[in-house]
């Protein structure tokens, strides 16, 4: 009797202990990290053990008990499913939610941005400045560059869609090309099939290379259709497209910002003054709008544009000769009102 009254008393202690381990760690669970600043960057490398970072988040004073977190970790099965990258902890996290953020792969998100109306050239600069990616491509050429990509012997002006793309630490600048011509091709081919009806332009290609003369003519979304329409209507009637944008680009580093008389009659394979059709390659890379312009143009039986000369950077378009010569002199009026202000 006596000895049955020592087991019931062990295990009532036993049970209430028990319970108060099972309330303490519950506790703990929910219990905010020891985050003193917005977020906390941690990084884990690809392989390592969560023992590791939750002893580093130990030793930054952040997380207590580290090896409950590894407890929980195995009875949840969230050890298993940890990535690795680079994390911003943010101030208030539990170690449950912590937990529930590496499991998500919510790593920080560096960025790299591509503007309309850039060169492959400018494309390039812009991955080797930034400090976040991991630069494969430091000199090599552009046809290395797309021997990489699986693309030789292609030419890379416009292949690659301007935006901002997002990526985790250790990201290469080879893998952000990959996105940006993939994402090219998928904007393309559906600008393709949208294309309207008995366009002058046969393939897909032409039209990503008439989308990046456009971009490259008016930063004014609302004017890209209208600018796509004369030079769709230039080529339908096998006209030159006269356009400066491909005499500049053809010129390369050699332009100096002047664009001489000499330079738009001197031939070359990028002069739309001396050469009828479009250009061999893009000239820029084209946004969506761009594409959409080439494919969907607004035809209204105009055939020159000029600048206006006002703030806005808008253009005067003309059907004939003569109303184009005059929207030239009522620019030239407001470019000499210009160059005259205080």
């Amino acid at each position: 009797m006596k000895l049955r009254y020592v087991l019931l008393t062990l295990l009532v202690v036993a049970g209430a202990l028990a319970a108060f381990a099972y309330e303490r760690f519950n506790r703990w669970l929910d219990t905010p990290l020891a985050i003193d600043a917005p977020a906390l960057q941690i990084e884990i490398p690809r392989g390592q053990p969560l023992a590791a970072t939750a002893r580093d988040l130990e030793a930054r004073g952040a997380l207590r008990h580290p090896r409950w977190l590894q407890a929980y970790a195995r009875y949840s099965g969230a050890d298993a499913r940890i990535k690795a990258g680079e994390y911003a902890i943010p101030a208030g996290t539990t170690p449950r939610s912590l937990l529930r953020l590496l499991e998500a792969g919510a790593v920080v998100q560096h960025s790299v941005t591509f503007v309309e109306g850039w060169t492959f050239r400018d494309l390039r600069k812009a991955l080797e400045r930034n400090e976040k990616l991991v630069n494969t491509l430091a000199g090599q050429d552009d046809a290395a560059v797309m021997a990489a990509l699986g693309a030789a012997g292609e030419a890379p002006e416009g292949l690659f869609f301007p935006d901002t793309y997002l990526f985790g630490k250790g990201t290469t600048d080879l893998e952000i090309l990959r996105q940006a011509r993939d994402r090219m091709r998928r904007e393309l081919e559906a600008a393709w099939q949208d294309r309207a009806d008995d366009l002058p332009i046969a393939t897909p290609y032409e039209a990503l290379i008439l989308a990046s003369i456009v971009e490259k003519e008016t930063a004014l979304a609302s004017e890209r259709p209208r600018i796509a329409g004369v030079f769709t209507l230039r080529l339908r009637r096998g006209m030159r497209l006269q356009t400066d944008p491909t005499v500049i680009y053809g010129l390369g580093a050699g332009f100096d910002g002047n664009l001489r008389r000499a330079d738009l009659e001197r031939d070359g394979p990028y002069n739309t003054y001396t050469r009828t059709g479009l250009p061999p390659t893009p000239i820029a890379l084209p946004g969506a709008e761009a594409l959409r312009a080439a494919v969907r143009p607004d035809e209204r039986g105009e055939i020159y544009f000029v600048a206006t000369g006002l703030p806005d950077g808008s253009h005067e378009f003309s059907r004939t000769l003569a109303e184009h010569e005059a929207a030239v002199r009522r620019y030239l009026v407001r470019y000499r009102q210009r160059k005259t202000e205080p």
